[in-house]
């Protein structure tokens, strides 16, 4: 991958000291804040990177909604090409999936207003417009209670829409249509982008990208529009997707500042002169053009408030201190300098877990589990060696073997959800008795900010089995019962 350097063609000695970054992850770490890795670019050069075993800041992450930031990136690539305008009606590419009624306001509904998240709706559309199959028939059957352009909704399906339209007049899948104009000249490997269950790109979310990619995207917006020389969207785009084109101030949340100074086009407005993409669990994309910084970041955030926390932390730790004294003296970090912060997850750490002498002797055990919200039908249990494995009978594409080590962590790969779908992916297993009756699986799926943790309680010929999870959209926690089937090994 293309290093991160001298991509801005300036330069500034105003550089942030190790000192002032130590003590900025330093305050992090006091704060609680579940970051899982983090890029600063000052003048187009990495000038610090933090990230927490297991996650690297080259592997690709779900990024939830910064995904939208992409997609208006798309929309602005697609318009400067001609294939669209601001002013299309969002129901002249779709004349076959229209409603028997189109009314004055749908029909009034254009680019424009999805790329401003001010289509018209009265409330959140997610679940009406997720439940069914095609969901671009059933976005245009939703009522639009509001003259479009006069009521703000944040709407991850009017993105959707934005993608559905790019790839109706590309003719091709937004993937395939960004690689040579904008994934291919910053470097950016394909990535994957889920899609709807009729196999068009989310837009809205679904996109996985490395904390490294996050960073390119953003020094491009720095640039406005340009990457190493070559122009990728028009300055004249990004000045609109960067400017306030809705009002997100009655909506914003108490204390939440930064999602109440208007909204461009995908895109938060900040203060300071900042924008920013952002994503479920704290995901972050921060462009801040009066500093010449890029700051790209991913994170486990249980809510959106400690997103707020962490913005907070970034201007009074971070720019605030740019102007101090002390960025000026011997310590400054030099061009082609990068201040590497690093550390290990706590949940690499078993907080428990006998030693070997004390621990129970695990005979090969089916167990065949009561109803659940996962549909998991029976676990298994065997020792191999040094090895415990588990294995989990879903009936479905989620049906495999994993092995745990006791005290210690093992990368191995598994079946899992991301946003939309099951993905086989890499998967951190650790073992660790929390006493001789009760077992305790980590499983930390290093692409999502997603912890799992399965609690076994043995009991005789019967198990308890508890499922969490650290964070959650829609995977529901449970707890169960299971009764010994068998004695036998797995196969």
């Amino acid at each position: 991958m293309q290093r991160l350097t001298d991509l801005s063609g300036s330069s500034s000695n105003n550089r942030l000291t190790p000192r002032a970054l130590t003590e900025f992850f330093s305050r992090i770490q006091q704060s609680g804040l579940a970051v899982n890795t983090f890029m600063l670019l000052q003048d187009g050069a990495v000038t610090a990177e933090f990230a927490r075993a297991p996650y690297r800041v080259g592997q690709p992450q779900l990024l939830y909604s910064l995904s939208k930031s992409v997609t208006s990136i798309a929309a602005g690539i697609a318009i400067d090409e001609g294939l669209l305008k601001l002013t299309d009606t969002v129901i002249s590419f779709f004349p076959h999936k229209l409603p028997d009624t189109i009314s004055a306001n749908l029909a009034r509904m254009t680019v424009h207003h999805l790329l401003s998240m001010n289509a018209g709706h009265g409330d959140n559309i997610y679940g009406a417009v997720a439940q069914n199959k095609d969901w671009v028939q059933a976005f245009l059957a939703q009522e639009v209670t509001h003259e479009p352009g006069s009521h703000y909704v944040y709407s991850t399906h009017c993105t959707y829409m934005l993608s559905a339209i790019i790839e109706q007049v590309a003719g091709e899948k937004l993937v395939d249509f960004l690689m040579p104009r904008l994934f291919e000249p910053l470097g950016i490997p394909r990535p994957v982008w889920e899609t709807c269950p009729l196999g068009i790109t989310a837009g809205g979310m679904g996109l996985s990208l490395s904390t490294e990619s996050i960073a390119k995207l953003g020094q491009m917006l720095l640039n406005k529009g340009e990457y190493a020389g070559k122009r990728i969207v028009s300055e004249r785009y990004l000045a609109l997707a960067a400017s306030e084109q809705s009002d997100n101030r009655p909506s914003a949340k108490p204390g939440r500042i930064d999602s109440a100074q208007g909204y461009g086009y995908q895109f938060h407005l900040c203060r300071r002169g900042c924008f920013r993409g952002d994503g479920s669990f704290g995901q972050l994309l921060l462009v801040a053009p009066r500093e010449s910084i890029v700051i790209a970041a991913t994170a486990a955030f249980p809510g959106m408030q400690q997103l707020q926390t962490l913005l907070d932390l970034i201007f009074e730790q971070l720019f605030d201190r740019l102007d101090q004294p002390e960025t000026h003296n011997s310590l400054e970090l030099n061009a082609n300098d990068r201040f590497i912060f690093s550390q290990t997850h706590p949940a690499m750490l078993p907080s428990s877990t006998l030693p070997p002498e004390s621990r129970p002797g695990l005979k090969p055990a089916v167990y065949r589990l009561a109803d659940n919200p996962h549909g998991l039908k029976a676990i298994g249990l065997d020792m191999r060696e040094e090895q415990l494995m588990l294995q989990m009978v879903y009936g479905d594409a989620r049906d495999g073997v994993l092995p745990f080590y006791f005290g210690q962590t093992l990368s191995t790969q598994g079946v899992f959800w991301k946003d939309l779908a099951l993905h086989q992916q890499e998967v951190i297993t650790i073992a660790a008795w929390q006493d001789r009756d009760i077992l305790v699986l980590t499983l930390i799926y290093p692409e999502t900010p997603y912890i799992v943790t399965y609690i076994m309680e043995f009991r005789p010929a019967a198990i308890q089995l508890t499922f969490q999870m650290n964070v959650s959209l829609n995977i529901a926690e449970y707890s169960t019962t299971g009764i010994l089937q068998q004695q036998a090994h797995l196969p």
